[in-house]
């Protein structure tokens, strides 16, 4: 598998061999022993779906804080988002910093979101499914996000022009500045 650092190097960019033949192709997503050789040793207690149908809808930004903080390994299994990941360790030198990237069912890469940074995406293709992983179980009282259109951190969504397809939570989150500090370190 290749593995790349990002401009934040806590975030990494997976991209799994794919073996083709004439039915189509294989590839090996996730193997601990291989990533674990590596140098990602990851543990993951739950995997996740979820299916857009429109280009622009927008999932995020999201986190969960202590006792369940979540890493995501996240990849596309139909369609493609532009996935992003932000700094929010109040200690971190890259707070408020974000990286993204283009996850798509034809690249086949995925992107490690980890604990300690929110995630979010927005589909670039409609009738997107992603798959992810996590290291952490859900709780609803963990749950943390932060409002995709925070001026502070100007993320370049690739929205169409009629703005993105948000769900009623993600539509009130706070701004990152009115948060509390969530991740120390």
């Amino acid at each position: 598998m290749k593995i790349e650092q990002l401009a934040i190097p806590d975030v990494l960019l997976i991209t799994p061999p794919r073996f083709g033949d004439s039915r189509g192709w294989f590839s090996e997503t996730w193997s601990e022993t291989k990533l674990n050789a590596a140098g990602f040793a990851q543990h993951f207690v739950q995997d996740n779906q979820s299916f857009s149908r429109e280009v622009g809808t927008l999932r995020g930004l999201h986190c969960q804080i202590a006792p369940n903080v979540q890493g995501k390994l996240v990849r596309v299994l139909a369609g493609a988002i532009w996935d992003v990941a932000v700094d929010a360790r109040r200690d971190s030198s890259t707070f408020g910093q974000h990286v993204a990237a283009i996850l798509s069912a034809e690249n086949g890469a995925q992107l490690w979101v980890p604990g300690g940074f929110l995630h979010g995406f927005c589909t670039i293709e409609p009738d997107t499914a992603v798959f992810y992983k996590v290291s952490g179980q859900y709780d609803r009282a963990a749950e943390r996000g932060v409002i995709w259109n925070d001026p502070d951190l100007a993320l370049p969504w690739p929205l169409p022009a009629s703005g993105p397809v948000l769900s009623d939570k993600d539509k009130i989150l706070p701004r990152l500045a009115e948060c509390e500090p969530w991740f120390l370190g």
